[in-house]
């Protein structure tokens, strides 16, 4: 045989090879679920089975093979939907087709980190995408990203008991290692600190709401399976430890996630931060009343409303030569669920002649009719 011609069938054996190469277990489950939402439940069960006798370790496929062949085997008219089923199949649609990040985009929750504000967590509940976001020289990065179930009734959580997720912006407040919980947290949880002020604020109660594993015997999970908290295999909640900061990471559980371009969210970076900077300003000039406009008519704080607010800081500032007031660490985010609604957190420093004091503050300004954002709610 001439050098050319085995050649040529050496390249042609390697075209058949690569044209009948079989696709992936999780592309031929792909193709199944499909088949089952066009109500082609015979060629999705045979599809399944094939899968489930050449990969056996596939859970999510042999759960659906085990829903399917129950299904199979129910004796007419038992016809009514499977639940169990419905929630398997809407589980492989999410965690095989996972939502695509445009390239350049970021959450357009994350306004800004502070430098020491290292990660934010950002979770995309109808979704059912966990991220992880590096703050980097170079800006804000994608560096994880998790399949994660959320509560039974879906989200906007409302009261105890109620099953659903909250959304808003909370932080971790540590871990709690499995061997402290009982088996159906899986490997441990992070508490969130839900409710927070904006919750309280609105009458939403309960508590509890933590980030936490699986038992142990749990191979697949429903989008929505949860009693309120959000939930994630084992092995990647355990990946998330190093990093989740205790007391400072915000973990961001949204009901609608936007991804913007960076260049976009910059610009409406810059405008909220040269507002804050001129809140700041005016209170340093001890300008009360330049310094007071940038309260809403509805604020509060402590239990103050605006006009007894008012007066207090009158009277303060009446009697102060000078005021010298500095904003650290600060962090800026759009709050989820609410239209036009921003967190600004940092470490005030405050000083006056006969006064002094450091503390961490949370402010929310909201957007108002005429364009101008103003402070709503404060806490120290």
């Amino acid at each position: 045989m001439t050098f050319p011609r085995a050649l040529a069938l050496v390249i042609a054996g390697a075209l058949i090879s690569v044209a009948v190469a079989e696709p992936s277990p999780e592309q031929q489950l792909k193709v199944a679920v499909e088949q089952l939402r066009n109500g082609r439940n015979s060629e999705a069960f045979r599809a399944v089975e094939r899968i489930v006798q050449r990969a056996p370790q596939f859970d999510l496929a042999r759960a659906l093979y085990v829903e399917l062949d129950a299904a199979r085997a129910a004796k007419p008219p038992a016809a009514a939907p499977n639940p169990r089923l419905q929630a398997l199949v809407e589980e492989a649609q999410l965690r095989l087709s996972p939502p695509t990040v445009p390239v350049g985009s970021l959450p357009a929750s994350l306004l800004e980190l502070s430098e020491d504000q290292r990660y934010a967590v950002v979770v995309d509940l109808p979704r059912a995408r966990l991220y992880v976001l590096e703050n980097q020289k170079s800006g804000l990065k994608v560096v994880r990203e998790h399949y994660a179930a959320m509560g039974k009734n879906g989200v906007g959580k409302q009261n105890r008991g109620d099953l659903r997720t909250p959304i808003g912006i909370y932080t971790v407040t540590g871990f709690t290692d499995n061997a402290r919980l009982p088996d159906k947290y899986g490997a441990g949880a992070f508490p969130l600190t839900y409710p927070n002020i904006w919750d309280r604020r609105h009458g939403r109660d309960g508590s509890g709401i933590w980030l936490h594993g699986v038992p142990k015997d749990v191979t697949a999970r429903a989008p929505r399976s949860s009693e309120g908290c959000v939930t994630m295999a084992n092995d990647d909640l355990v990946a998330l430890r190093p990093y989740l900061q205790s007391g400072r990471t915000p973990v961001v559980l949204a009901d609608t996630l936007e991804w913007l371009p960076a260049a976009t969210l910059n610009k409406q970076r810059d405008a909220l931060l040269a507002r804050i900077e001129a809140w700041r300003a005016r209170w340093s000039a001890i300008d009360t009343e330049a310094y007071l406009g940038f309260y809403a008519d509805d604020f509060v704080t402590n239990g103050l409303k605006k006009p007894a607010f008012s007066n207090y800081k009158r009277r303060v500032n009446s009697g102060k030569r000078r005021i010298d007031v500095q904003l650290a660490e600060l962090d800026l985010m759009r709050y989820p669920g609410e239209p036009n609604l921003v967190v600004a957190q940092f470490r005030q420093d405050y000083k006056s002649d006969n006064f002094s004091v450091t503390s961490k503050k949370q402010q929310y300004w909201r957007q108002q009719k005429d364009g101008s954002w103003k402070i709503v709610l404060e806490e120290s």
